[in-house]
């Protein structure tokens, strides 16, 4: 099973920007796709983004202009670039491949 550690989060105010980082035990890129997703309390998990081994992405409506997922495969690292954040986007952020998940990092929106 591949082994995830998720970095970044903290406190920021609304309009501000964050970078979370994905470190995996693996190339992040073999075979498959990586995921970024989102629980915020109360909430369901939901996918924030995703990226293929081609380069493709795929992003949730509400993060939409706003997100950014991208990958180095040199350093096994994942990354999730945040941009104009708003109090919405309160959650902790897990990192996903397969069946694996990281430990989440939390993301604190508020003025």
């Amino acid at each position: 099973q591949v082994q995830l550690v998720e970095s970044g989060g903290g406190l920021v105010q609304p309009g501000g920007s964050l970078r979370l980082s994905c470190v995996s035990s693996e190339s992040i890129f073999s075979l498959t796709y990586m995921s970024w997703y989102r629980q915020a309390p109360g909430m369901q998990r939901e996918l924030v983004a995703t990226i293929t081994s081609t380069g493709a992405v795929l992003y949730g409506h509400s993060v939409k202009g706003r997100f950014t997922i991208s990958g180095d495969n040199a350093k096994k690292t994942l990354y999730l670039q945040m941009n104009s954040l708003k109090p919405e986007d309160t959650a902790v952020y897990y990192c996903n491949k397969l069946e694996s998940w990281g430990q989440g990092t939390q993301v604190v929106v508020s003025a």
